[in-house]
């Protein structure tokens, strides 16, 4: 199994800034792609931004120029540090990692996600 843990949410005010981490453990033999979501009350989960193994990224339209998603592939872990946070922001970020692992016998694909972290964006 593969668990990955977010860290770094809390409450930040209008314009603020904000950085989280996600830690991705277990038996892995790599991790490709990499993806930051998040889920407003009411609402479906939305893609944030997403990073390839190879540092290739992609965001969505609402944080271009705002957001910034990287990763450590030695310590397998990615980052957000978001910026010029705006209400509409205040989420639970999920963040989620596709890759293989190491199994019994052989290797298989996992998909796996964190447990969320609250971010409040307010004065």
């Amino acid at each position: 199994q593969v668990q990955l843990v977010e860290s770094g949410g809390g409450l930040v005010q209008p314009g603020g800034s904000l950085g989280l981490s996600c830690a991705a453990s277990g038996n892995i033999s790599i991790i490709n792609d990499m993806g930051w979501y998040r889920q407003a009350p009411g609402k479906q989960r939305d893609l944030v931004a997403t990073i390839t193994n190879g540092g290739s990224t992609n965001y969505a339209d609402s944080v271009k120029g705002r957001f910034t998603i990287s990763r450590d592939n030695a310590k397998n872990t990615m980052y957000l540090q978001m910026t010029s946070l705006k209400p509409e922001d205040t989420a639970v970020y999920y963040c989620n990692a596709r890759g293989r692992r190491r199994g019994l016998i052989g290797y298989a694909t996992f998909d796996s996600w964190g447990q969320g972290t609250v971010v409040t964006v307010s004065s």
